[in-house]
């Protein structure tokens, strides 16, 4: 599926980079993300980058993730109360400080 030697998925999992879980009889046990992760180490380094700096790509890479997810929620909370801020100046009547004109 792959076409790579079992001694390179063991050097992969020796430097951390894919750590599959294994079977009770040993076999490594990929799963659809591990197999993608693998893909993406076997093109890394074909194109001569160590082990060790693939494993930094994915730190960072699952870094950039989490903080994107933290971001899109963050964003969310700041639309929600920006909306409910709208609807309660709309109910009182006020014109809020952005809608008013500068020269006054």
């Amino acid at each position: 599926m792959l076409h790579v030697q079992q001694a390179f998925l063991r050097r992969l999992d020796e430097h951390d980079v894919v750590r599959p879980a294994r079977s009770t009889g040993g076999q490594r046990r990929y799963t659809r993300h591990e197999i993608d992760d693998l893909q993406d180490a076997i093109e890394l380094v074909g194109e001569g980058i160590s082990l060790v700096a693939v494993r930094r790509i994915f730190e960072l890479r699952h870094q950039v993730a989490e903080l994107k997810a933290e971001l899109a929620g963050e964003r969310a909370v700041r639309e929600k109360r920006r909306s409910s801020d709208e609807r309660r100046t709309r109910a009182s009547g006020d014109v809020p400080p952005h809608a008013r004109s500068r020269g006054r």
